[in-house]
């Protein structure tokens, strides 16, 4: 049971897992709401330049028309013809065109930010077999989305049913307008119904981001042992790092040990301390080389009687330095007057002075 109950899916993504599926493209995405803003956007348009667009579609109709019946059947004139619709097709669907390009737009990057990759786009062969096209057909999620549908088709037909039955007794009265009048009150219909259905779906988006949302951390959500191996991946195994620290522990004992031919004296506790110094004229104070407790100072004694190097007991000096200094410290100001005593000592003993 236990190990049954390990491989559950208990744990909350950690960072490193959304970064890696957001870099995939895998981000919490409702569709709701760039269809909103896409609506909503589209309405604004009609709403502020539906006279233009009206005035400019009735003279290009004029025009067509006018044009249509004089033209001769020459390349030449109707390349210019068809060019003059074309353009005036383009000028008066670009603010609309413009405005759903940018509310979608908008609408995605509002809810994940700017993301690009081609993670997407990369062609996957597992999305033709048919089995799993079957499974996603039938899954919970899919039995959802039809659900959302549904509920979209309902909110956008009642909402369309109510206004236009508010509106039923002045249809018959549309016979005695003109073209203008029956567009113009078809417009203000339109956009009443739109105006509520945008109200209704950018509530229902809101409710569909927050379940995205959801949905989404339960995907990626992690099982004990997927968050162990993460970090093992990301922090290093424990084994290897115990072992990198010990070569690194052995590397900096050869480099220490190598020092200490070149000191110019040891300190010794006798035998449970010892520190190595160098000093050499125009440096600003003696450093310490090389330092060790226990069998690391037997050994820096040993390796200073085979290359000559004296050995001075103080046992206060010793704890002081041992305690206070690090290889390749300067040694403390206070213990300058003690060292300088005993670097005479060696001096002496070398025979470099009198």
């Amino acid at each position: 049971m236990s190990g049954d109950s390990s491989q559950d899916k208990t744990e909350q993504p950690t960072g490193k897992k959304l970064s890696d599926a957001r870099n995939k493209g895998n981000v919490p995405q409702s569709r709701e709401i760039p269809s909103v803003l896409i609506l909503s956007g589209s309405m604004g348009v009609f709403f502020f330049g539906a006279s233009w667009m009206l005035d400019r579609l009735i003279n290009a109709m004029r025009d067509i028309y006018q044009q249509a019946g004089s033209l001769n059947m020459v390349p030449e004139n109707m390349h210019t013809f068809f060019w003059e619709v074309f353009v005036n097709c383009i000028i008066v669907l670009t603010p609309l065109m413009l405005m759903v390009m940018t509310a979608g737009v908008v609408g995605n990057v509002a809810q994940f930010g700017f993301l690009f990759t081609v993670e997407k786009l990369t062609p996957n062969l597992t999305k033709l077999n048919p089995v799993s096209g079957i499974k996603k057909l039938f899954s919970l999620r899919s039995l959802v989305e039809l659900a959302k549908s549904i509920l979209k088709l309902l909110i956008i037909g009642g909402v369309a049913y109510t206004v236009f039955l508010r509106y039923l007794d002045q249809i018959p009265g549309l016979m005695q307008l003109s073209v203008r009048n029956i567009l113009q009150f078809i417009g203000h219909v339109s956009f009443q119904i739109c105006l509520y259905v945008c109200i209704a779906l950018f509530l229902m988006a809101i409710l569909d981001f927050a379940y995205t949302k959801w949905q989404h951390q339960k995907d990626l959500k992690m099982t004990k042992q997927e968050v162990k191996d993460e970090h093992k991946q990301t922090e290093g195994d424990p084994k290897v790092k115990a072992r990198i620290r010990a070569v690194q522990r052995e590397m900096a004992m050869k480099r220490m040990m190598e020092a200490v031919p070149d000191a110019t004296v040891v300190i010794t506790n006798p035998t449970h301390l010892a520190i190595a110094l160098k000093y050499e004229e125009g440096m600003s104070a003696p450093t310490v080389v090389a330092k060790g407790a226990g069998f690391v100072a037997q050994k820096i004694k040993s390796i200073a009687e085979e290359n000559d190097v004296p050995l001075v007991e103080n046992k206060p000096l010793a704890r002081a330095m041992f305690k206070a200094s690090e290889i390749g410290d300067f040694i403390p100001a206070e213990l300058y007057q003690v060292v300088a005593e005993i670097l005479a000592y060696v001096y002496r003993l070398k025979g470099l002075v009198r």
